[in-house]
């Protein structure tokens, strides 16, 4: 019996070995090949450039003159396109879809048990964007949690994504926002604050989103004990005083700043801003230039992919709620949100404060198919240039995330999260709604025969 056991023990091991060794000597190599080359640096293009994969790194990177190709590397031809860095988006929302009301579609997910469904949608549709990270700000935790991690094991397509789970906030927003889903945390003091940072920590979210109606001491408990569990804090933030408030508790990323129909900040807070190097993520497009958008092009909202993606019954749900979408709650006050954008996000990028870039999509008529391009837009439009936005986008995102060392540039080391897009984005920065390939950590996710 000894020996039998003995006989086992070694067959098991030399299979583990065996199959140890098979593995890092089978890491598969890609080679792009022929394309323009925009590295996430604000430097000139490669032209006709080569990027070296294997396994889910970059191996090498450079002019094709220069880059020899491995003999067994799977040649992808990318002439005639751009290769970038897989976008980031930091601010989405998995488990809204685009649909026009709140109120009504939390408690319709939740009684046809579409929850986690509706994250896995969300997060295909942003993977074929382009979007290879995301920050998703807000959802139920067990279903957030569980397409995140559904998507890390391989089982479904997405995003690298950091998740947030339910924010916390002092007011449940009743008449706007549904609690059917119990995606939010009320708290009333301080303490409370701090010890809902810690029940989420324990959970596993990857990031906090700090919401509405929290003053100074508010802020500095979440940073606080958000901190002590190496966790970034991003703060849902309009108005002037709750900006000052959460930048000076030392709260990591100022989202929606400028984007809700607020006049412009106060020079000497921006400034300060600036200074100290908080990242600002306006989310500008989501009402303010989406809304004339679907003005001026209502057949938008029946774009027969979202049609394919969503299935019958969604698609039907989402449709009727945007019957009518300029009486929507959400647009209230979108003709004042238009005439203030300029000036707003103007602002921002004029300060030169390190801006990233954020959609909120999934919000009305906000959809993930389009997710970053009509941001990138907007600031291209108010003067910032097509390859500081495009920095914005992967770079600086990479980095508001925490992952700057992993992400957002195209260079030897790095995760290979690349995109070939058609045509030239620093030409027409919505040359990024053409996406042809996506590859994130080194698997070809579309295009290229997928």
């Amino acid at each position: 019996m000894k020996r039998r056991n003995l006989n086992f023990f070694v067959l098991i091991f030399t299979l583990f070995v065996c199959g140890v060794a098979g593995a890092a000597g089978s890491h598969t190599k890609l080679a792009l090949v022929g394309g323009m080359l925009l590295d996430g640096y604000e430097v000139p293009a490669v032209h006709h450039a080569t990027i070296l994969i294997e396994g889910n790194r970059i191996v090498k990177v450079g002019p094709s003159s220069e880059v020899a190709i491995p003999p067994d590397a799977e040649v992808i031809d990318t002439s005639g396109r751009v290769m970038v860095p897989g976008l980031i988006d930091v601010h989405v929302h998995l488990q809204i879809l685009g649909h026009g009301d709140y109120m009504r579609w939390d408690p319709w997910i939740v009684e046809n048990n579409l929850v986690e469904k509706v994250g896995e949608i969300s997060a295909k549709q942003l993977l074929n964007a382009g979007v290879t990270s995301a920050a998703d700000l807000g959802g139920t935790l067990k279903e957030s949690l569980e397409v995140r991690d559904r998507i890390n094991r391989g089982e479904i397509p997405g995003p690298r994504m950091s998740v947030a789970g339910p924010w916390i906030t002092r007011s449940l927003g009743i008449g706007f926002y549904s609690d059917a889903l119990n995606d939010q945390i009320l708290i009333d003091t301080p303490a409370q604050a701090a010890a809902a940072v810690d029940k989420l920590a324990a959970a596993g979210v990857d990031v906090i989103k700090a919401y509405v109606n929290l003053g100074p001491g508010h802020y500095k408990a979440i940073v606080d004990a958000a901190h002590r569990h190496h966790l970034r804090v991003h703060a849902h933030v309009y108005d002037p005083q709750n900006v000052r408030d959460a930048f000076e508790a030392g709260v990591d990323v100022l989202q929606h700043v400028g984007s809700a129909g607020m006049p412009t900040y106060d020079p000497a807070l921006v400034k300060a801003i600036a200074v100290k190097g908080t990242p600002v993520v306006v989310t500008a497009a989501h009402r303010a230039f989406l809304f004339p958008a679907t003005v001026e092009f209502p057949e938008r909202l029946q774009d027969p992919q979202l049609k394919s993606d969503f299935g019958p019954q969604i698609w039907e749900e989402v449709q009727k709620s945007l019957q009518g979408f300029q009486r929507l709650a959400y647009f209230a006050r979108a003709d004042q949100e238009v005439r203030y954008a300029r000036a707003a996000l103007g602002q921002w990028i004029d300060s030169n404060v390190k801006l990233g870039m954020g959609t909120d999509s999934g919000t009305p008529m906000n959809f993930h198919t389009e997710s970053l391009w009509r941001e990138m837009k907007a600031h291209v439009d108010l003067g910032m240039s097509p390859q500081r936005v495009l920095c914005a986008a992967t770079r600086i995102n990479a980095e508001i995330l925490g992952k700057g060392k992993e992400l957002g540039t195209i260079e030897p080391g790095k995760l290979a999260d690349i995109i070939v897009v058609r045509g030239n984005p620093l030409f027409d920065i919505t040359s990024l709604a053409n996406v042809e390939i996506v590859i994130k950590d080194g698997t070809i996710y579309k295009g290229s025969g997928k």
